[in-house]
């Protein structure tokens, strides 16, 4: 996937605030706002912007309590990853997952209503499931920074 110092602006600047007209973008890229309409078209076809989002308070919509879990399995096996992947996908519970190296194999970022309610979400997600091996709680006590954007590198000129 190729970008230019344009495509480069335009992305650090919907990074920031995705509710900008074409006009207000093209406006800071230096762009008309149909030049910036098909580019945004372009970076989004072509996965460089994966989802244009709105990042909620989990507080403000009754779910305070935030975990990052730490997921071993059993074994490492393509056919269990994938299980596991898919099973994370489904879950409304878990808000971010990642296939991790290190002392675990995934970190999950889990909001629940109360810690009965995330009590609940392990039984059901993952007691039950035989290819966990263990799993380890830590319990958010401030959330510093939160967010997706992504430092976006200028492409050298050719």
């Amino acid at each position: 996937m190729r970008y230019d110092r344009i495509d480069a602006r335009i992305l650090e600047i919907v990074q920031k605030n995705n509710r900008l007209t074409s006009e207000a973008i093209g406006e800071r890229a230096g762009l008309s706002a149909t030049a910036c309409q098909r580019r945004l078209k372009r970076l989004r076809s072509e996965g460089l912007i994966e989802a244009d989002i709105s990042i909620v308070s989990p507080k403000a919509v009754g779910r305070p309590i935030q975990l990052l879990v730490l997921v071993s399995l059993e074994r490492e096996r393509s056919d269990i990853i994938d299980r596991f992947k898919k099973a994370i996908k489904s879950s409304v519970e878990v808000v971010n997952g990642f296939y991790v190296t290190g002392d675990a194999d995934f970190v999950l970022y889990v909001t629940a209503r109360t810690m009965e309610d995330y009590e609940d979400f392990t039984r059901r997600f993952l007691y039950v499931n035989p290819d966990i091996k263990c799993f380890k709680t830590m319990v958010v006590l401030d959330r510093v920074k939160a967010g997706f954007a992504v430092p976006v590198e200028m492409p050298s000129e050719d």
